[in-house]
């Protein structure tokens, strides 16, 4: 294979080919995030050309984001089961089978089946446990790097896409956008073929940090077994309070961000006269400051009791929705908010993995933020259907940026309710 003669390249040089598994990651999970932000350009585009109602067409995005949610803790039980190359290149398969079929589609269950359905799944596949999994198998040292940059890459794909398929899709239409999302999809495919591996054993090298080459885990073939893994985690942690909080804040944290500002964010600046261009340009500048914010909250959850940290991040991103519902959406009110906001994206992220590994333990820790992150999708799959639902009855989405503020305020005082943990334990990897 290519990736083993790459692998002796770079070995000679002293080069260490995780980097490159690492690169393909970033761009694999940044690809399929642009493809999950992408459906923010096309609520206008198809309630124009088809005549469908917002609510409906907001229950398709909404299915999509419960599914990208609910296989994040399977995603990690089939890439140790299939391994990750097998799953991310089918992942990444359905979600350009489900954007190319989806140009002909001309019912409203076609959108709730190919955007809410196939490629629901398919993102799901390739969300953040994906990130954690090649940063445990490929990295000693180093590791918390990495996972700060493949969770900022992840958050941020979902907002930096958008300014240039906003243009598309206005000059020229939301299909020749979304061919732009294909193509990038497409090349991720075939990077994928060729340098992904599942280990680092199978280039012959020990993982960046270490000296001894560790053989890959002997494949378990009980695919039953593997599949019940999750759920045997969830009913083991779902007795201990402190997972319930992280879930609640969390599904908070979904429906402050990507279901209500990605999902709707163009819709609400196109009610005060703003152009699809200039809102997604905005996201971008949110999508910019968060990948600093993210970063910067993985450096600071390694120091600080994360949960102050989590107090301010909740408290302050609550007091930004709630100003901007209340502003005149002018260039000067909403610079102050992407900047702001953006830079409290996802830095929720690093402090609730560290609680939750530093609460269940180094071996559970993955797959139970797998859960936690369920409830950060089922969260966004809220707002997603919420936010349209009253655009649709009430003709303004204002009482959903105000309802998210004061969940967000809520959740920065649920989460000071949790005993602060015993004694701190390094960045969990994957279960």
């Amino acid at each position: 294979m290519i990736s083993t003669g790459v692998a002796g390249w770079m070995a000679a040089r002293k080069l260490h080919y995780g980097w490159v598994v690492a690169a393909t990651t970033f761009l694999t999970m940044l690809a399929t995030a642009g493809a999950m932000g992408s459906a923010g350009v096309m609520i206008q585009p198809l309630h124009q050309e088809f005549g469908w109602d917002i609510a409906d067409i907001s229950t398709a995005m909404a299915v999509r984001l419960v599914l990208f949610g609910l296989l994040g803790p399977f995603a990690a039980a089939f890439m140790n089961h299939f391994g990750v190359r097998q799953v991310v290149s089918t992942a990444l398969g359905m979600i350009i089978f489900g954007i190319v079929t989806s140009f002909f589609m001309t019912e409203v269950w076609q959108l709730l089946l190919l955007w809410g359905v196939v490629i629901g799944v398919g993102t799901g596949m390739t969300a953040l446990v994906l990130g954690a999994t090649v940063a445990a198998r490929w990295f000693s040292k180093r590791r918390g790097l990495v996972i700060g940059l493949m969770t900022a890459s992840n958050a941020t794909g979902q907002l930096v896409f958008l300014p240039v398929l906003a243009a598309l899709t206005e000059a020229y239409g939301w299909r020749t956008a979304l061919t732009l999302t294909v193509a990038v999809l497409a090349t991720t495919f075939v990077l994928v073929l060729l340098l992904m591996r599942d280990h680092p054993s199978d280039v012959g090298l020990p993982a960046y940090g270490e000296t001894t080459v560790n053989k890959a885990p002997k494949q378990d073939h009980k695919l039953l077994a593997t599949l019940l893994s999750p759920l045997i985690t969830l009913k083991s942690v779902s007795g201990n309070p402190v997972f319930w909080v992280l879930f609640g804040t969390f599904f908070v944290c979904g429906l402050s961000t990507n279901g209500l500002i990605q999902t709707h964010w163009i819709s609400i600046c196109g009610d005060f006269g703003m152009a699809a261009v200039t809102a997604a340009g905005t996201l971008a500048v949110i999508g910019i400051f968060d990948f600093i914010g993210t970063i910067f909250a993985g450096w600071l959850s390694d120091r600080y009791d994360n949960r102050i940290l989590l107090f301010w991040f909740y408290g302050l991103r609550g007091l930004s929705l709630i100003y901007l519902s209340f502003s005149g959406f002018s260039t000067l009110e909403l610079s102050v908010f992407a900047i702001f906001y953006g830079l409290d994206w996802v830095a929720t992220v690093p402090p609730t993995v560290k609680l939750a590994a530093e609460s269940f333990g180094r071996e559970k820790a993955g797959l139970v933020f797998g859960w936690i992150f369920t409830g950060h999708q089922l969260g966004a799959a809220t707002a997603a259907f919420g936010a349209g639902w009253f655009k649709s009855d009430y003709d303004t989405y204002m009482p959903a940026l105000q309802i998210a503020g004061v969940m967000c305020m809520l959740a920065a005082v649920s989460v000071m309710l949790l005993r602060k943990p015993a004694s701190p334990a390094p960045l969990s990897q994957p279960a």
